[in-house]
């Protein structure tokens, strides 16, 4: 009797060391945590109350080379920011440009978009094609973005009136001539007036080149930063990066 007691101890043992070391694993696992807005589609959306997006399947790709939990927090655009800042999330994933303003306050991983910002207006408007024509007019920017300082750069006299959206509204107050125009990522902006059947169109040259990376809090030993650059490079020398671009837009934005 006592040597099967003693067996069952031993028994209960193992299967309580395997139980605390499969726990562990998990506990110990890496989380990744990335802030998105989840409402700037085809990057970053909801469909069905599920995320998806450009961005949502870069990250998935990215967890999936470094066997890492890439968990996803969601917020305004323009409260992103202010979450990285107090570290509630590891970094942004919702086409942040890189910026001198930028770059003196965070750290950047690897570009792995590039993009152009582009004048966005209504089918019928053939008087706008350049800052130029934008002067005594009214133009719609994000909030938090950093297409109106574009405007502010060359216009030194003030002579365009810039409103702030805290989301897209931009778009409907073109499409109802509210107001005359907005800025926006060109690839977006084709995305959604495709998507939407939207009554706008883009004009003109790209108004700046926009290289998009994703923004961590400055740090001597940034170790998920080098780790997401890592990451980045493998998915690029693979095709993986390019083959999710063309799946969302047909062509590689990934690239200069």
């Amino acid at each position: 009797m006592k040597k099967y007691f003693l067996l069952f101890i031993v028994l209960i043992s193992v299967l309580f060391t395997a139980c605390t070391d499969d726990k562990e694993t998990v506990d110990t696992k890496q989380v990744i945590k990335v802030g998105t807005s989840g409402g700037y589609f085809p990057f970053t959306y909801y469909e069905n109350d599920v995320l998806k997006g450009f961005e949502i399947d870069v990250w998935n790709a990215i967890g999936k080379k470094l066997d890492k939990i890439i968990e996803f927090k969601t917020s305004k655009f323009s409260g992103l920011f202010g979450m990285l800042e107090t570290k509630k999330i590891d970094t942004i994933s919702n086409q942040i440009t890189k910026t001198d303003a930028r770059t003196e306050k965070y750290d950047f991983a690897d570009a792995y978009v590039y993009d152009g910002a582009q004048i966005i207006v209504h089918e019928d408007n053939n008087e706008v094609t350049s800052l130029s024509d934008l002067k005594g007019k009214k133009v719609g920017v994000g909030l938090g973005t950093n297409y109106s300082q574009i405007i502010k750069e060359f216009d030194k006299n003030n002579e365009i009136e810039i409103i702030t959206y805290d989301g897209n509204g931009f778009q409907n107050d073109v499409k109802l001539k509210r107001i005359d125009a907005y800025i926006e990522d060109r690839t977006s902006a084709v995305e959604s007036i495709k998507k939407g059947k939207l009554p706008l169109k883009i004009v003109g040259s790209p108004l700046e080149v926009l290289v998009n990376a994703f923004p961590f809090l400055k740090s001597d030993n940034n170790v998920i930063l080098n780790d997401v650059n890592t990451a980045l490079d493998a998915l690029r020398k693979s095709g993986e990066l390019k083959a999710i671009s063309q799946k969302w837009f047909k062509t590689d934005i990934t690239e200069k």
